[in-house]
């Protein structure tokens, strides 16, 4: 499977209808998806990301229960998009590949399958799938901070040998330095630049968002991802007005309309925002302790019940190395805090 021809420098895609599910406590309406995937189409934005805020499958006890099933959110995205591809994502052990042909059928044209950085071993068949099924493929290294540039590298190589189009560095506690994004961009591109895109999802735990993805673009990374509002999880991502304006000030093409995301952030998404992401003391915990970002909505809820600080929750999380999907060990985590506040 070659790597799909590009029109512009920098892909922006779009995920404020997927890592904003965390921030919207996965109640985004029909109606906000289908407004909110208008007006990114109108503004240009070529990818768009639809699917519960952990992917394919997330609707549940563990990650939350979504306020409408996500093939309907799927099938109005593609019917409002006139140019833009829909994307879903996937997390092996919680989506499974009939969920990937659910969605296709839905109207998906791209998946993008996210591991753990050191755990690519675990989405070759979902790759296999998803060509089988015609559609374009992205691959999330997540908590790439978690590994060193070479090892990150080497998952890349697992990832893109599997059928992956655009493996990405995902820092998904917003927790890489800029000279540790831009060692992890090289390796990659060193490794498999000449077969594949490389792609940067940043969070904006500790203001780097926006930074790093300059730095990505200067290096050769082709595809950026952003929410509009920075909507999503923990302080959010970086905004994707923000780096389309960015882009257009450096001359680097991505073929938006820098007015049209403006709006698109102003008057259709800020009016449905029940929490805006913010640096907050918490949010910036899990930069800098180097925490999933998704875990930031659930240590709040945990704090509240058991009586001990969200941002205590969080650091501990960052200490014993808790990775996505281990969003069950929040609540022991809280436990154990609150005995030893007991004991003390």
């Amino acid at each position: 499977m070659s790597r799909p021809d590009l029109r512009h420098d920098v892909r922006l895609v779009d995920t404020t209808l997927r890592d904003g599910s965390h921030a919207m406590a996965h109640q985004f309406t029909e109606q906000q998806v289908r407004d909110t995937v208008r007006a990114l189409d109108r503004a240009g934005v070529e990818v768009i990301e639809v699917t519960h805020g952990d992917g394919l499958g997330g609707s549940s006890f563990n990650y939350g229960f979504s306020h409408t099933d996500e093939m309907t959110l799927i099938a109005a995205a593609r019917e409002e998009a006139k140019q833009a591809r829909i994307a879903v994502l996937l997390v092996p052990g919680i989506g499974t590949v009939d969920d990937l042909k659910r969605a296709r059928d839905a109207g998906a044209d791209m998946v993008r399958v996210a591991t753990h950085c050191t755990e690519a071993d675990v989405s070759p068949q979902h790759f296999a799938a998803a060509r089988d099924l015609g559609m374009e493929t992205a691959g999330f290294l997540m908590m790439a901070h978690r590994t060193s540039p070479e090892d990150l590298a080497k998952q890349a190589r697992i990832m893109v040998d599997s059928g992956c189009q655009a493996p990405y560095c995902t820092d998904s506690a917003g927790a890489l330095l800029m000279h540790e994004a831009r060692a992890r961009f090289e390796a990659l591109l060193a490794e498999v630049g000449d077969e594949a895109w490389v792609g940067y999802h940043g969070h904006q735990n500790l203001s780097f968002g926006i930074a790093n993805s300059v730095i990505a673009q200067e290096v050769g990374v082709r595809y950026i991802d952003g929410s509009l509002c920075a909507l999503g999880a923990g302080s959010g991502n970086s905004p994707t007005e923000v780096l389309a304006a960015v882009f257009d000030r450096l001359g680097v093409s991505t073929g938006v309309d820098v007015m049209g995301l403006l709006d698109a952030a102003e008057d259709v998404v800020r009016p449905y925002l029940d929490r805006w992401p913010k640096m907050d003391r918490n949010a910036i915990v899990q930069g800098w302790a180097g925490v999933y970002s998704s875990f930031l909505l659930h240590a709040e809820a945990a704090a509240e019940r058991y009586k001990v600080p969200a941002h205590a929750i969080l650091r501990r999380c960052g200490e014993i190395g808790l990775v996505g999907g281990q969003e069950d060990m929040i609540i022991d985590v809280a436990l154990q805090l609150a005995a030893e506040g007991e004991q003390g």
